[in-house]
């Protein structure tokens, strides 16, 4: 697992296209089958992206990541949102370090979510079992774990259609990739240039590292865990998975 270091600070500039709504539609959409909650944790909240709209709605969110630079981004994002509510009723953020696999609340929450592939940065089938099991012990009873992940198909995609180059006013970057396909492991080297003043851009690597598991295999992984119902839905719908899914979705409810 990765600590994103200084890539924080360009992180919303470089994902400006990410599609943040549909993570939030889809969650709507899943509150309405599982139940709304009122507490809920947000694992791998990155700069808040996801966490910070939930808040907004009244929710109790804690911004759960890896990353004290994320954290810290997540932070000032929070603050600047509250400062636009103008005294309108929120919910609140707690941002915390820490390590999903060691992942520890003073209480029980009513809801984990973890989106944007963030569970395939558990390279060892051990990561991804300790994760499920932290996650259980968060949850209330009847409480749910959402989350998403890419599949096998869409690392391949990734090692045959790289590079990627993105080219924006304050960030810019080179996107290559090396897969290797016994362990369906994925490295993302990325050269970043990142605007400093004027026409002064300063240049850093960074690379990251995803696994891809067989979604049977981490349905199992749920149920060994203790989650009494396991579905799977694909792309952002309630609809199931199939080979041509680009991302995968989880929904666990603890008994």
């Amino acid at each position: 697992m990765e600590s994103y270091g200084e890539f924080a600070a360009v992180y919303d500039e470089l994902m400006s296209d990410m599609p943040y709504e549909d993570w939030l539609w889809f969650t709507e959409q899943c509150w309405e089958r599982y139940g709304k909650p009122g507490v809920i944790a947000d694992l791998g909240c990155g700069t808040g992206s996801i966490a910070i709209p939930l808040a907004l709605t009244g929710m109790q969110v804690y911004g759960i990541d890896l990353s004290e630079d994320m954290l810290t981004v997540a932070r000032s994002k929070w603050d600047e949102a509250l400062s636009a509510a103008h005294g309108v009723r929120t919910g609140s953020a707690i941002w915390l370090q820490q390590d999903m696999r060691e992942l520890e609340l003073g209480a029980p929450v009513d809801a984990v979510i973890s989106f944007c592939d963030c569970v395939n940065y558990l390279t060892e089938e051990a990561d991804v079992i300790a994760a499920f099991e932290a996650v259980y012990a968060a949850l209330r009873p009847g409480g749910v774990f959402l989350f998403d992940v890419h599949p096998k198909a869409q690392l391949i995609r990734y090692a045959e259609e790289q590079p990627f180059v993105l080219d924006e006013d304050k960030a810019a970057y080179i996107w290559t990739c090396e897969l290797d396909e016994e362990r369906c492991e994925i490295e993302h080297h990325l050269t970043i240039f990142a605007h400093e003043s004027g026409e002064r851009f300063h240049r850093f690597e960074e690379m990251h590292v995803q696994r891809a598991y067989e979604a049977d295999w981490m349905a199992e992984q749920l149920q060994a865990a203790g989650f009494s119902k396991v579905e799977r839905f694909a792309d952002f719908k309630l609809e199931p998975q199939n080979e041509s899914s680009e991302r995968l979705f989880f929904a666990a409810v603890k008994s």
